[in-house]
């Protein structure tokens, strides 16, 4: 079977074509989909974006989608910010398939940073919980202003670092080690639940 046909952002029908060679795309945190065309002998959704064109294959999505499950239709969703794409099945079925799992899937350095301090985020909130210690003391201790502590705690700031994050979970008790594994399957809901390879937080 032949590629199938998507919109544009500007509701045009744009053919598909194979995804350059550059292997990873640069600003990704405004990035949109400009078209999504579903390739049926390749077995994936072809994205278009400003930087490239990205792959998502139907394996990782919930739907078994082939030659007798077909897409009637699939775009670009203004509903996401044109940061995702959402197919319609002939069975009546959608699904929405965010940007961020597809730069996931492509192991985007970008994302994955994202990511790997979301999760420490979390383990910081997590930890102050159960910490006897104030946050004035906290704030104290790292050397730093009550207005950049509250940065650190804000789960969409990205623009911490990740050494920050873990000098906070040591004065509150906490040892970060990174678990090195093999990747999950299936569909990964980034921007919904936020998760990916957890990092592991022990107490001392």
């Amino acid at each position: 079977m032949g590629s199938g046909k998507g919109q544009n952002i500007d509701g045009q029908n744009k053919q598909a074509h194979p995804p350059p060679d550059s292997r990873f795309a640069e600003g990704t945190e405004n990035l949109k989909v400009l078209s999504v065309t579903t390739n049926y002998h390749r077995r994936c959704f072809e994205l278009e974006t400003r930087e490239r064109t990205y792959t998502f294959p139907f394996a990782k999505l919930p739907h078994d989608i082939n030659a007798s499950k077909r897409v009637t239709s699939v775009y670009s969703d203004p509903k996401l910010a044109n940061e995702g794409f959402t197919y319609e099945l002939e069975s009546g079925e959608t699904e929405s398939v965010l940007l961020d799992e597809v730069l996931y899937y492509h192991a985007d350095p970008a994302i994955l940073n994202d990511l790997f301090l979301f999760d420490l985020t979390c383990e910081v909130h997590k930890a102050l919980e159960g910490s006897r210690l104030s946050k004035r003391e906290l704030i104290r201790r790292l050397g730093t202003s009550s207005s950049q502590f509250y940065r650190l705690l804000d789960t969409t700031n990205y623009a911490k670092s990740a050494g920050q994050m873990i000098s906070l979970l040591h004065l509150l008790g906490k040892s970060v080690n990174v678990s090195v594994r093999p990747r999950s399957e299936g569909v990964t809901s980034l921007q919904r639940s936020k998760k990916s390879g957890k990092m592991s937080t022990a107490q001392e």
